[in-house]
């Protein structure tokens, strides 16, 4: 069907069909990883990830496939100064940002690995923006999903491809589900945002309704892993169960979040990095406690918090302020 076809049925005023002109148009053009591959970017990772394998350390090191967008990122001081980027993202935000469709969430991403990156390896990439999808109503609300197809070399060959996509939209307006009674009152304010559930995660989140924490457990080599994932980072097999953590962990790491303040969210809340007496990490709230009493190495106990009548949701209280683990917030 052609341009016309489709922005009749959308009917949003020729918009999609202004949006399309962007599909093909390159976003970054010769862009140059600020670094080269190197072994304190690969350590740093890996200890952030817990990820000890070893084909991530020694002389005859890779980096880990999954840091594939890393090398290419900006940093804090962003991208005005990075070479080979052209205005046209900036532009497409400004036609959906004048239109309504103001908000923003990612949606997924894909990587296409084509060979390993090595310490000493020169990044370069180019980036475009792949398709822009007609008018959609999702959950959210209505929008257009955008696909950013991003080429990374290594040494002037292909070393892998990196799609992201995300959902521009304008937010739906709330109202009661059907036999729900009456609207929910001013006061309990905006929802929080829903997990994303999906083939690989939605075990987890079953067992967060039954007030269980599981975590994945390769039936292979028996290592622990959390988030879930499809297959064992330890020796790769695709097999596995499940353990549930019996609540017990310390605070490894935290922030404070004080701006910006979103919707659903009052700040400021500590958001803390939980290392599980089972020796997987999680990241979620520290509740019950002061933002500014919490501290690395704080014991913290696992609880579940009833967000709105949809979402519940893993929290940690201080040892000492806990009901017991799998209680209620």
């Amino acid at each position: 069907m052609d341009g016309a076809g489709r922005h009749g049925r959308d009917g949003d005023g020729g918009l999609s069909e202004r949006l399309k002109e962007y599909e093909g148009r390159a976003a970054t053009a010769g862009g140059v990883g600020r670094d080269l591959v190197n072994a304190p970017m690969i350590r740093h990772w890996c200890e952030a990830m817990g990820d000890t394998n070893p084909a991530y350390t020694g002389p005859d090191a890779v980096a880990p496939p999954t840091m594939l967008q890393a090398w290419t990122m900006s940093g804090l001081s962003g991208h005005t100064d990075r070479p080979g980027r052209s205005g046209t993202y900036d532009e497409l935000f400004a036609l959906l940002d004048g239109a309504g469709y103001t908000s923003v969430v990612a949606t997924d991403c894909e990587q296409e690995y084509l060979r390993p990156l090595r310490p000493g390896d020169e990044i370069t990439f180019d980036s475009m923006i792949e398709s822009v999808s007609g008018r959609k109503t999702t959950k959210l609300g209505t929008g257009y999903f955008v696909t950013t197809r991003m080429d990374i070399r290594a040494n002037g060959e292909l070393a892998g491809t990196h799609r992201f996509r995300i959902l521009k939209y304008a937010p739906a307006q709330r109202s009661p589900r059907p036999g729900a009674g009456e609207p929910r009152p001013a006061e309990a304010g905006p929802r929080r945002p829903r997990p994303v559930i999906n083939r690989d995660n939605a075990g987890f989140w079953e067992g967060v309704g039954r007030h269980r924490l599981l975590i994945q457990r390769c039936t292979d080599c028996g290592a622990l892993r959390f988030p879930w994932l499809p297959g064992c980072g330890a020796c790769g097999g695709p097999d596995w169960d499940t353990v549930e953590s019996g609540g017990e962990g310390t605070v490894y790491s935290y922030v404070v979040m004080h701006h910006p303040p979103f919707p659903a969210f009052d700040p400021p809340y500590a958001v803390a990095l939980v290392e599980l007496a089972e020796g997987v990490r999680i990241v979620s709230n520290v509740v019950g406690v002061p933002h500014d009493e919490v501290r690395i190495g704080m014991p913290v106990r696992l609880a579940f918090q009833r967000c709105d009548e949809e979402l519940e949701l893993p929290v940690f209280r201080a040892a000492e302020t806990a009901g017991g683990p799998g209680g209620r917030s």
